[in-house]
């Protein structure tokens, strides 16, 4: 009983790391595709609810700090980010024995999206954006992976709190 456990969770650890090499791999592509959407109109995929539209974002995620300007800001997003896509790695290995499904997933999904951004930042100076749904900023693929990785690690907490409830 305690083996079979252990083999699922590893087996859950080998597919999350697929699902966030997947992710990455998907969110590289698609801003490297949206690239070519620079200096052209916006593409409507659903007129009125959904567009493509290629934007370099030099901020935070939503723009938190679009009014606010000081010296090496993007070299201090950088490194700001690069510290959270580290401690999210971090706390993915140190629960790596007895997370659950759901925590692998949510930590793979998270890290996938905190490494595309960052790779972004590292190597361009800015995010590459180019979703947009109508009145929502416009995002990529790694926001929609980390932010889907909170949920997943909502979902865990959840059933954790549920089965401990039940004894």
């Amino acid at each position: 009983m305690v083996e079979a456990s252990r083999s699922r969770k590893a087996l859950h650890g080998v597919a999350a790391l697929l699902l966030g090499s997947g992710l990455f791999g998907c969110d590289h592509a698609t801003k490297e595709a949206a690239s070519a959407l620079a200096n052209q109109p916006a593409h409507s995929l659903i007129a009125g609810v959904l567009e493509l539209r290629y934007a370099e974002n030099h901020d935070t995620a939503f723009t938190l700090l679009r009014d606010l300007e000081f010296p090496y800001k993007a070299s201090i997003l950088l490194g700001l980010t690069a510290a959270a896509t580290l401690l999210v790695a971090l706390v993915w290995l140190r629960r790596a024995s007895r997370a659950s499904g759901w925590e692998h997933a949510g930590l793979a999904m998270m890290l996938a999206g905190a490494i595309g951004n960052v790779a972004d930042r590292a190597t361009r100076g800015f995010v590459i954006d180019f979703i947009h749904i109508e009145r929502w900023p416009i995002f990529n693929v790694a926001d929609v992976a980390v932010v889907a990785g909170v949920i997943a690690l909502g979902i865990a907490a959840a059933r954790a709190r549920r089965a401990k409830a039940r004894g």
